[in-house]
């Protein structure tokens, strides 16, 4: 599939869902690095290495919307999928031109998400 294997960072203040998606990703040959808070991974030496981002938005302090801003402003071209469990948000503007899944989602379609943002393919959906 790669080379080697890619990091995927994942933010989300849900730690049965962060436990989840690492297994979930794992599982599919990458290597992941999870943070409970985007305040964590900003604060972390893990940005270099990361070559996708999965954060939840809907989360207490930073939500995953400012936490895409500022890591565009540190990592520009960093592919970030949002994934939230509050169904309002996906008509918000910022979620119709991102990688979006609403919770629960299919973890083939988000991994087949993550194949295509690491190739640089545009999301068709």
């Amino acid at each position: 599939m790669y080379n080697s294997k890619s990091v995927v960072a994942i933010v989300d203040d849900d730690r049965r869902l962060l436990e989840s998606l690492a297994d979930l990703l794992e599982s599919a040959g990458h290597a992941v690095r999870p943070f409970s808070s985007g305040q964590m991974l900003l604060n972390s030496d893990a940005l270099p290495e990361i070559d996708c981002l999965i954060t939840d938005i809907g989360m207490p302090g930073m939500d995953g919307f400012e936490l895409q801003r500022l890591l565009g402003e540190r990592r520009p071209g960093l592919p970030v999928i949002l994934i939230t469990g509050r169904h309002e948000i996906a008509e918000l503007p910022q979620a119709k031109h991102n990688r979006f899944f609403r919770k629960p989602f299919d973890g083939q379609a988000l991994l087949a998400a993550i194949g295509d943002a690491l190739t640089g393919k545009e999301d068709s959906r």
